[in-house]
């Protein structure tokens, strides 16, 4: 390359360069412009610069003379033009976009099965229970044996229940929590007992295989069925409003005898069925009785002079009823626009 051929590629450098970098429309396209003008790597004013030891010995002098003229006039206007676009920017230009909606805040909440959680056991903290828990993993004489299970029952069968050792479940209720508290207190007791439970059964929409649930039970002198009835009733009305339906059907456990469900009306469907509900207008909340004699006895205790009542309950169950929700799955699904509902 001559000088001449130098100078004039110089000046069409120094002519295009301000047009190129005057086009650039964010910071973007600035940066690829500037590494095309003047950029380290491949630059156009790097490749002429590096064409000046080819020139002869007495034309160097000139020629470095004017490339740094050029390459000081373009480094001025990149630097404007780039002042000029983060400016625009920082002043609501590209970055953001006034024709986009805002984007919604989540807001956190409580889980719905903590709330009723939460509920159940103000409601009942008046009434005069106490709080008691117990371990999650199990010993089976707790699980089932104190609690008048006979060693056939098809509840201590693995596709009934999980094993974590010969004689270690993790617990398919929390009935165990009943036998450890009259073992170390003294009636009369009044306690609830919130846990979670583990059980084999399948993930549809009424059932889960872990699932919280609450247990009560009151040992006294002279308790009978009337208080169970009224006290839970008197729990329905509280939970659920004050014109709530309540059934009581009976029913079979191996701790309490006699043993009743309670149902409330189905808040899904309002009574007139619904999958929640398997079309029967009620869904079945907790499961109730007299405290078997045998447990008593197991526990130590003279079955002949205390009685007492249990009941057991899903929380899970009461939170769809109570919020209409159609499938218990949705609870452990962690969506937020589900559970963003409750933050309101």
């Amino acid at each position: 390359m001559t000088l001449t051929e130098f100078i004039a590629a110089l000046d069409a450098l120094g002519a295009d360069g301000p047009a190129r970098i005057a086009a650039a429309t964010d910071l973007d396209s600035w940066t690829e412009v500037r590494n095309a003008l003047i950029g380290r790597q491949s630059g156009r004013l790097t490749e002429l610069m590096g064409a000046l030891g080819a020139l002869p010995k007495e034309d160097r002098r000139e020629a470095g003379q004017r490339a740094n003229t050029v390459k000081v006039a373009l480094e001025a206007a990149l630097e404007a033009r780039r002042a000029e676009l983060a400016a625009a920017e920082a002043a609501g230009g590209r970055a953001l976009d006034l024709t986009m909606p805002a984007r919604d805040r989540w807001y956190g909440a409580v889980h719905p099965v903590s709330r009723v959680i939460d509920e159940v056991v103000e409601i009942f903290r008046e009434l005069g229970f106490a709080i008691a828990l117990g371990p999650e993993a199990e010993h089976a004489w707790y699980n089932f044996g104190a609690l008048n299970f006979p060693p056939d029952h098809p509840a201590m069968d693995l596709h009934d229940t999980l094993y974590v050792g010969d004689e270690q479940v993790l617990r398919t209720h929390t009935s165990p929590v009943q036998v450890r508290t009259l073992q170390q207190y003294p009636p009369p007791i009044r306690i609830l007992a919130p846990g979670n439970v583990y059980r084999s059964d399948p993930f549809d929409p009424s059932h889960a295989p872990m699932f919280a649930q609450i247990e009560g039970l009151v040992v006294d002198e002279g308790v009978s069925f009337a208080d169970l009835k009224a006290t839970l009733s008197h729990f329905a009305r509280r939970f659920f409003g004050a014109s709530t339906r309540t059934r009581f059907r009976p029913s079979y456990f191996p701790f309490t005898e006699p043993s009743a469900e309670m149902d409330v009306q189905c808040g899904v469907c309002a009574g007139s069925g619904c999958s929640v509900c398997k079309h029967s207008g009620w869904v079945e909340i907790l499961g109730s009785g007299m405290v078997h004699p045998a447990v008593l006895e197991a526990a130590g205790l003279d079955s002949e002079r205390y009685t007492g009542w249990a009941f057991g309950m899903g929380p899970a169950r009461t939170a769809i009823s109570r919020h209409g929700i159609p499938d218990i799955r949705i609870l452990y699904d962690s969506d937020v626009r589900f559970l963003d509902q409750f933050a309101r």
